[in-house]
């Protein structure tokens, strides 16, 4: 089965440069052949080896855009511009530590991270959307579904993730799997120095297949830093981290300052 590794960008929040990175560290990451694809509502400065297509129109009411991550239902879509195959669609605010083949053959339906051991002890699995596979074309159930309860899923779920999570084990594919969780790590929960300690120390490198972020800090925020704290308090965090500005260019971003 070919493999499709598939991301999208819309707005401004995320440039062009990281839809390039992104696709460099994959291509880094993995052993043979793949397709790299892009949705996106602007494909300006993206890489020309990446394969861009418009995001799906689906009918979504312009406040879903800026409320959660609604648009990504539309990578179920039973035909996506011909393009077929295993997909693995990963956030842009991702960065690739790890090799990413396993995940190709790893089983389900759809498998996503769960985020409950990241902030839970206990408790049911807890669907993330950062980073998921899924036969393209093989759930197009999630995408019907939706578009013919649109508005109750909008006022039922916060979010996409919420959705999926609600509401995926009703459309026939059975339950939604997770990826082991020794293969994905967040910044946040995994890498984030202590209190006191995060004022003076750099968040750890990353040792797992994939490093999630999510909400504040973004990447960028390590790599090109405002004066102050880029963390959220009562964390602090300040100044260009080393291995994550290593990261940055040597997959083809740029530097508005030299790294120190």
């Amino acid at each position: 089965m070919d493999r499709v590794i598939l991301t999208m960008k819309w707005g401004t929040l995320y440039s062009a440069e990281y839809v390039n990175v992104l696709f460099n560290a994959a291509k880094a990451s993995m052993g043979g052949d793949f397709t790299f694809v892009c949705l996106t509502d602007d494909a300006e400065g993206i890489d020309s080896e990446v394969v861009t297509h418009p995001i799906p129109d689906i009918g979504l009411p312009k406040d879903a855009w800026g409320a959660g991550a609604w648009p990504k239902l539309t990578v179920f879509s039973e035909d996506l511009y011909g393009v077929t195959g295993r997909a693995l669609f990963i956030d842009l605010d991702t960065v690739i530590s790890g090799d990413l083949t396993e995940m190709f053959t790893f089983p389900g339906a759809f498998v996503c991270l769960d985020s409950r051991p990241w902030r839970y002890k206990s408790g049911p699995a807890r669907t993330g959307t950062g980073i998921f596979a899924f036969d393209i074309g093989g759930i197009s159930e999630i995408v019907d579904h939706f578009v013919r309860n649109m508005d109750d899923m909008l006022q039922t779920y916060v979010n996409e993730q919420d959705f999926l999570h609600g509401e995926f084990s009703t459309l026939g594919h059975g339950d939604i799997s997770y990826w082991p969780d020794d293969w994905l790590q967040s910044l946040k929960y995994h890498l984030r120095r202590p209190l006191i300690l995060d004022r003076f120390m750099h968040p750890k490198e990353p040792t797992a297949k994939i490093l999630c972020f999510h909400g504040r800090p973004r990447p960028i925020d390590l790599i090109d830093p405002p004066e102050g704290n880029w963390d959220v308090f009562p964390h602090y965090g300040s100044g260009q981290v080393p291995w994550m500005v290593d990261y940055w260019t040597r997959f083809g971003g740029t530097l508005k300052r030299s790294p120190k």
